[in-house]
């Protein structure tokens, strides 16, 4: 099978039993993106390098992003559009390699400037989504992201017959935390539909590390298993992200909950792993904090037994179970996946708890058990069942409770911690 740069990395470290772990770390400058950059890959670790965008040109203000720069203004990430095409291939020359890829990650609803900037920068990775990173990140009506993402998907479809360039799903992602992990997955897959229909074959999905190491388990294999149904004739590989909520603020707690991320997707047979460093409760890390980090899970992956084929039964599964349901619903609704994407939020059929952005019904809530179970408290217009025995309204105290809990539960532990802090080298 033909992959491109990317791809070919990430299979050939999985193949080898090798996880590659990657950090979100994104500069102004060239000259601090080459330097962190360079860091990244002198870690003891199976890196794979990221550019991590600004806001700016996130929104497509390229403008403001060079304003920025000419007076020397920080950024929250390096402006790819308004660095160019030559200062970037500059800045990655003798980096961005076959042993070091690079992947763009941006935010952006309306992603087609990054996109042509990318490929121009001889880069063939990157991620998002028209759902994942509409719905979170933007109040772009959600028909002229799908329709932008399609014209996004057919650029990269250009590379190498569709395998030479790699798409990520953020989907896994959306909004964190609190969203049941069976519509992660079916969002997921119907976003991996979505790019296989628009040419694009080599793709990883997403899944964010929760509350319930047991039901992320579950929700990671379902995931697994409903990719090699769906998505039988593309490249795909997994994708784990640690928590992405409110992080613990112990130095004990972040290293902890980095491990049990780890474990999450060497258990579940993912291919990469996006770390966060202990800083991540407090502010943006250093590069030498996302270095400790990457190299920290290097090391708890190593310790991993080695991951033996795990029988996977559907049946016993509720991730499975439901988000095949939330799949099959959609799809019945229109043979494109965009435009079912599109009338399922429209109808709300699809419903992402929490989430403000107007197509968004917003009529479903979750909540976390004591044992950290995410369950669904109303549905909605969603064909699913929400758990009996609780109110469906939440309090703001009880939601600040709620978003708190791994914060909570990884800073006070019950027993001594058994992992080493996770800190930069001195």
């Amino acid at each position: 099978m033909t992959r491109g740069r990317f791809a070919s990395y990430v299979a050939d470290n999985q193949a080898a039993g090798r996880l590659v772990v990657q950090p979100r770390m994104g500069f102004a400058t060239t000259e601090q993106m080459r330097g962190g950059l360079l860091a990244v890959r002198a870690a003891r670790a199976t890196t794979a390098g990221t550019l991590t965008l600004d806001s700016f040109t996130r929104v497509g203000d390229h403008a403001s992003a060079a304003r920025a720069l000419v007076h020397g203004h920080d950024l929250n990430g390096y402006p790819l559009v308004a660095h160019g095409a030559v200062m970037t291939r500059a800045m990655l020359e003798d980096i961005a390699a076959d042993d070091f890829p690079v992947q763009v990650r941006h935010g952006s609803a309306l992603p087609l400037g990054i996109f042509h900037a990318l490929l121009d920068a001889g880069l063939d990775a990157t991620e998002g989504g028209p759902v994942s990173y509409c719905l979170p990140y933007s109040r772009v009506p959600l028909r002229a992201a799908i329709d932008e993402w399609a014209a996004c998907c057919e650029l990269l479809a250009t590379v190498g017959d569709g395998r030479g360039a790699h798409l990520e799903s953020f989907a896994g992602c959306m909004l964190g935390q609190l969203c049941p992990p069976s519509l992660l997955v079916a969002l997921g897959i119907l976003e991996g539909l979505f790019f296989r229909r628009h040419g694009v074959r080599s793709l990883s999905l997403s899944f964010a590390q929760q509350t319930n190491p047991g039901q992320d388990l579950d929700a990671l294999l379902a995931l697994r298993h409903l990719a090699a149904e769906f998505l039988p004739d593309c490249d795909v590989h997994l994708v784990v992200y640690t928590f992405m909520g409110l992080f613990p603020r112990t130095p004990a707690g972040a290293a902890e909950i980095l491990a049990e991320s780890v474990r999450l997707a060497v258990a579940g047979g993912a291919a990469r792993l996006i770390v966060k460093t202990s800083a991540e409760a407090f502010r943006i890390p250093t590069v030498a904090e996302n270095v400790a980090a990457l190299e920290f899970a290097a090391t708890q992956a190593a310790r991993c037994a080695a991951p033996t084929r795990r029988s996977f039964d559907p049946a016993a599964s509720p991730a499975y179970a439901e988000a095949r349901l939330l799949v099959e619903a959609v799809l019945d609704l229109h043979p494109d996946p965009g435009a079912a994407l599109a009338e399922a939020f429209g109808t709300g059929l699809l419903d992402v708890p929490f989430c403000l952005h107007p197509e968004n019904a917003n009529q479903a809530r979750s909540r976390v058990e004591p044992d950290g179970t995410l369950r669904w408290t109303r549905t909605g217009r969603m064909p699913l069942r929400p758990a009996t025995g609780h109110a469906a309204d939440l309090g703001s105290a009880e939601l600040i409770d709620m978003l708190a809990f791994n914060q909570r539960r990884f800073d006070t532990p019950t027993t001594e911690p058994t992992t080493p802090a996770l800190s930069p080298a001195r």
